[in-house]
C-alpha cells in the first residue's frame, strides 16, 4: 500500500497502484475563525449576564451561541469552498464549540479569573438588597 501526503489536492500525485491512500491537509479560515470564536464565548456570555443570573441559563446562552457558531462556521466554509452547506457538518461545529467553551471556562478563563472580571465590566455598584446597579455611561462607550 502507497501513502500520498500534499499539502492539497492539487499536489497529489496519481499512484501506479489502485491501492494507494492519499491524505490532505486543508484548514479553511472558516474553521479557524470558528475555534477562536469558541474560545472566547464564555466571554461574550459573562459580558452579557451578572453573577446573578442562574448559571442553568448562561449555560442555555453559551449553548444557544455556539450552536450559531458552529452552524455559521460551516456555512462560511461551504461558501469559501463552494460546496453545498451540509447541516450534519454544522450540527457537529456546534458541538464542538459548545466543547470547547465550557473546556475555555473550567480550564482557563474561570481560574485565572477572567470571566468574574468579564462579568464586572458593566457593574458599577451592589445594592443592599443584593441586586447589582449597572451605569448607563458604560453602555453607550
Amino acid at each position: 500500500m502507497n501513502i500520498l501526503v500534499a499539502a492539497s489536492a492539487q499536489h497529489l500525485a496519481v499512484a501506479a497502484d489502485d491501492k494507494a491512500m492519499a491524505i490532505s491537509f486543508n484548514l479553511p479560515p472558516a474553521l479557524i475563525i470558528g475555534l477562536l470564536v469558541s474560545a472566547v464565548l464564555p466571554l461574550l456570555v459573562g459580558l452579557v449576564t451578572t453573577k446573578v443570573v442562574n448559571s442553568g441559563w448562561k449555560a442555555v446562552l453559551l449553548a444557544a451561541l455556539s450552536a450559531v457558531t458552529g452552524l455559521l462556521t460551516e456555512l462560511l466554509a461551504s461558501i469559501n469552498a463552494g460546496t453545498t452547506y451540509d447541516l450534519g457538518n454544522g450540527i457537529v461545529l456546534a458541538f464542538t464549540a459548545f466543547i470547547i467553551a465550557v473546556g475555555m471556562h473550567y480550564g482557563i478563563w474561570k481560574p485565572t479569573t477572567v470571566t468574574a472580571k468579564a462579568q464586572n465590566v458593566l457593574v458599577t455598584s451592589k445594592s443592599s438588597d443584593g441586586t447589582y446597579k449597572v451605569n448607563p455611561d458604560e453602555l453607550t462607550k
